[in-house]
C-alpha cells in the first residue's frame, strides 16, 4: 500500500463520512452543511486569493437549499482575540442554527471560540485549558451549534480537531482552548485550494503537521494508541518528507499539494489521539516574531535530544522515514540514546533548510532574550500545563528553569550540546 492510500485509509478510519477530502470535492459543500442545518453564518477567509472560492460555497450552499443569513470576515493569522469578540459578535446578530467556517486555522480556531462564547456566554479567558466549554455546557444545559469546517490550507488541521488557538497580541502569548465540544461536525478540505499557498506559507503549514505527529508520537509510548501514532507519524513524515520540496518549487503540482493535505490532516489525527509537547509549548511564546509551524519547526530538534533517551522506539520510527527520504545518512537503526536524538535532530534540521527555514532562533529577525524569559514562565503557567504533562519526560514547574532554559538556549545558539538529559531517564 502506498503512503498516499494508507493515509487515504487512516483518514476514513478517524473521520467516516463526516469528512469529505482529496481533488474535487469543494462542491460538496452546501450537501454537507444541510445535513446539519438550513440557516447558515459563513465565517470566511481573509485571503482575497479565496474570493472566487467564497463566492462558489455561497453558490453551493443556496443550490443546497441554505439559506445564508450573512458573511463575517475571518481571523488574521494566529486568530488575535480582537477578531475573535468581533466574529462572536456578527454570529450573535444573525443567529443561525448552523456556522460554516471558510479559511485557514487562525479564521476556524477564530469561529470555534465565537461560538463558545455565542452559545455559553463569559470570558474567553474562562475556557482556556482542558474540558473547559464541556464543563460549562453541562452546567447550563446549552449545546454548541454545529460548525461545517471547511478548510482552506495544509497546516494546523483545525477543521478536524479540538483545539481552538487564540493569541493575546499585546502580550505576545498564544493560549489554547481544548475540548471535544468543539469539534467541527462535518469538515470538507479540497487539496486543490492549496495551490494558492506561497512557499514559505507551505512549508509552515508542512511542518506543522510534522510537528503535530512528532510530538504525539514520542509522548505516547505505552499508551494504547502508540501502535496506530507509528503509523500515523511514520506516513506523514514520509509524504512530507517526500514532497514538500516539490509543493515549494511547483506550487500547482497537485500531486505534491495532495500528499501535503493528507500529511497534515494526519497530524490532525494524531493531536485527537494524544497530545503535543515541548515545541508547541515553546511556539505559544514566540508568536510575535514566528509563524506558528516555523516556530515548531525549529524548536523540535532541540527537544528531540532532550527527550532521546526516553523515546528510542518512536525516534527510531521518524529516523528510518527521514533517511528513505535521503535527509541523514547516519545508520540510525544501529543508534541509541542521545546519539540516536543527535542524528534525528540532524535530519529534521537538513529538511527545514532545504526549505529555507532558519534553524536556531538567533537566526530569526526580533528574537531577543525576553522571549526566552517568556517562554519559561509559560511553560509553567496552569493554563498550557497540558503541553508540561505531555512531554515523553515530564517536567514540574519547578525544572522548567534548568532543563527547558537549556533546551532554549541551544535553540538559540544551535549548540545541541547544551542540553542536559534527566538523569535515569
Amino acid at each position: 500500500m502506498t503512503s498516499f492510500a494508507k493515509a487515504e485509509h487512516l483518514l476514513r478510519e478517524f473521520k467516516g463520512d463526516r469528512y469529505q477530502f482529496g481533488l474535487d470535492v469543494f462542491d460538496l459543500i452546501g450537501a454537507t452543511t444541510a445535513l446539519e442545518g438550513q440557516r447558515a453564518a459563513l465565517v470566511h477567509s481573509t485571503y482575497d486569493g479565496h474570493q472566487s472560492w467564497i463566492a462558489r460555497a455561497l453558490e453551493s450552499l443556496r443550490a443546497a437549499g441554505v439559506d445564508v443569513l450573512g458573511t463575517v470576515r475571518g481571523a488574521a493569522p494566529n486568530a488575535p482575540r480582537e477578531d475573535l469578540l468581533r466574529i462572536f459578535s456578527e454570529i450573535a446578530n444573525l443567529a443561525p442554527t448552523v456556522i460554516v467556517a471558510l479559511g485557514g486555522g487562525s479564521t476556524l480556531d477564530a469561529a470555534k471560540a465565537a461560538e463558545v462564547l455565542h452559545t455559553l456566554g463569559g470570558s474567553i479567558d474562562d475556557y482556556f485549558g482542558t474540558g473547559k466549554v464541556t464543563e460549562r455546557a453541562q452546567q447550563t444545559g446549552r449545546r454548541l451549534l454545529p460548525m461545517v469546517a471547511i478548510q482552506t490550507a495544509a497546516s494546523s488541521a483545525a477543521h478536524l480537531t479540538k483545539y481552538s488557538n487564540i493569541t493575546d497580541l499585546h502580550a505576545g502569548q498564544k493560549k489554547l482552548i481544548v475540548d471535544d465540544a468543539i469539534v467541527p461536525a462535518r469538515a470538507v478540505f479540497d487539496y486543490g485550494i492549496t495551490q494558492s499557498m506561497g512557499p514559505a506559507f507551505t512549508a509552515d503549514g508542512a511542518l506543522d503537521g510534522v510537528s503535530h505527529s512528532l510530538e504525539v508520537l514520542i509522548g505516547a509510548i505505552g499508551k494504547p494508541y502508540y501502535g496506530r501514532m507509528v503509523d500515523v507519524a511514520a506516513e506523514t513524515i514520509r509524504l512530507v518528507a517526500g514532497y514538500l520540496e516539490q509543493a515549494v518549487h511547483e506550487p500547482q503540482d497537485l500531486k505534491a499539494r495532495t500528499a501535503l493535505g493528507l500529511a497534515t490532516d494526519l497530524g490532525g489525527y494524531a493531536i485527537m489521539l494524544g497530545g503535543t509537547n515541548g515545541g508547541h509549548l515553546t511556539s505559544f511564546s514566540l508568536v510575535d516574531i514566528l509563524s506558528h509551524g516555523r516556530a515548531c519547526a525549529i524548536m523540535n530538534p532541540y527537544y528531540v535530544v532532550f527527550f532521546a533517551p526516553a523515546i528510542e522506539q518512536p525516534l527510531l520510527v521518524v529516523g528510518q522515514a527521514l533517511k528513505e527520504a535521503g535527509l541523514t545518512d547516519a545508520t540510525v537503526e544501529r543508534l541509541r540514546g542521545r546519539e540516536l536524538g543527535v542524528a534525528v535532530a540532524e535530519a529534521m534540521m537538513e529538511l527545514s533548510q532545504r526549505v529555507g527555514f532558519p534553524t536556531t532562533l538567533s537566526e530569526v529577525p526580533g528574537f531577543t532574550a525576553e522571549h526566552i524569559g517568556r517562554a519559561l514562565v509559560a511553560a509553567k503557567d496552569p493554563q498550557l500545563r497540558m503541553k508540561l504533562e505531555n512531554m515523553p519526560v515530564p517536567l514540574t514547574a519547578e525544572m522548567v528553569d534548568d532543563y527547558m532554559g537549556r533546551v532554549l538556549e541551544a535553540a538559540r545558539t544551535g549548540d545541541l550540546s547544551q542540553i542536559r538529559n534527566v538523569p535515569n531517564v
